[in-house]
């Protein structure tokens, strides 16, 4: 298996199964010197991990209809290329223990394509898959991303960029208001108190139906300098789309003013610029912080869409490995809304996005 491996400089090769011994990742390419805050490393890991009961910014317990019953530590364990509490430059191995694996919940449909999964796709290209959880396609694959992207985002705190994303729209409601105190106060990560719980009242029926639900996550990337990005095919916002695009579940990705901008005119959607404060500064953002494929010095804003979770309690028709009509009818733990969860590995698959542009444009003149 190829694509294993993201980035040019700043690179990250992500390992592991989601029912296997465990799982990690090899940076490669970070530079020496980095602060490397291992405190920060867990919480980033604390903020994807399963568990339906997870604790707030304020150390609250709250109950997350939203997210699967599996509950892991996501420990991670670095075993290479930090010494006193610095970055070496060297190889940085983090590594995963899988803890709470129950393959029996798969042994019942092993030979059954599940709906919406990678099932029928891997079996299609490699003869056969690893039928427990989905083994590489799984969404625990990502854990390995976000201590890649807690690297990535050590790194780029030093050079004042910083990466929010959060819950804008889930189970058919959207976000009215916006607060950034208020993204880890709840269990959706939505900047909208009242919008937050109505999506929780929402989920919570559809997890008593067996159904699920998907959403709308946005970030941005603040403290970007203009010109991040490699013209013609390493477009900075194509990188960015690749890496979104590369998570299981996201389906799409629009930047600033995205598709509505098919509907406007160019003086509509041409962002105004002037130099009145000594700098060039863009009176609005329609473009999504980027021209030309360049970061052009203000906030870079995208927003992914995220597909239902295909594991759902409700059977369904499919077709078994001997290719026979049939049906299922899944068991275990699973989601019923990403979102919460793929907030932080939006932002660390921007994170190492940037950091590689970063690295790159080192290079780009004298």
């Amino acid at each position: 298996m190829s694509g294993n491996t993201f980035g040019e400089i700043f690179r990250v090769t992500t390992f592991g199964e989601s029912h296997g011994v465990g799982l990690g990742c090899i940076v490669d390419g970070c530079p020496a010197g980095i602060e490397f805050d291992a405190d920060f490393l867990q919480s980033e890991m604390n903020r994807r991990k399963p568990g339906a009961r997870q604790k707030d910014s304020s150390g609250k317990e709250i109950f997350n209809s939203s997210v699967t019953a599996r509950s892991e530590d996501d420990k991670a364990e670095v075993l290479s290329g930090v010494f006193e509490g610095k970055t070496e430059g060297t190889p940085i191995a983090i590594v995963i223990q899988n803890t709470s694996q129950i393959s029996k919940d798969y042994s019942k449909i092993k030979d059954k394509f599940r709906p919406g999964h990678a099932d029928w796709t891997y079996f299609a290209k490699y003869g056969f898959r690893d039928y427990r959880g989905g083994g590489r396609s799984s969404g625990r694959e990502t854990a390995a991303r976000v201590a890649a992207g807690a690297v990535a985002k050590m790194f780029l705190s030093q050079k004042g960029i910083s990466i929010k994303a959060y819950t804008k729209k889930a189970a058919g409601i959207e976000c009215k208001k916006f607060s950034l105190d208020e993204i880890e106060r709840n269990s959706l990560r939505a900047p909208d108190a009242e919008a937050a719980a109505m999506m929780e009242e929402k989920i919570s029926a559809l997890r008593k139906e067996g159904n699920s639900c998907g959403g709308i996550i946005e970030c941005i990337i603040s403290g970007v300098p203009a010109g991040l990005g490699e013209p013609v095919f390493d477009k900075l916002d194509a990188e960015l789309a690749k890496a979104m695009l590369s998570i299981g579940a996201v389906k799409g990705i629009e930047f600033g003013l995205g598709f509505e901008a098919a509907d406007t005119t160019g003086k509509e959607d041409n962002d105004n610029m002037s130099a009145s404060l000594g700098k060039i500064q863009f009176l609005t953002n329609n473009a999504g912080g980027i021209l030309g494929g360049m970061s052009r010095g203000d906030d870079i804003i995208f927003r992914i869409a995220v597909k239902p979770v295909p594991s759902i309690f409700i059977e369904q028709k499919t077709v078994d490995t001997q290719f026979n009509d049939t049906s299922i009818l899944i068991e275990g733990r699973h989601d019923v809304c990403l979102c919460p969860r793929i907030v932080p590995v939006a932002e660390a698959m921007a994170a190492l996005t940037v950091a590689d542009m970063y690295l790159r444009n080192l290079g780009s003149r004298i």
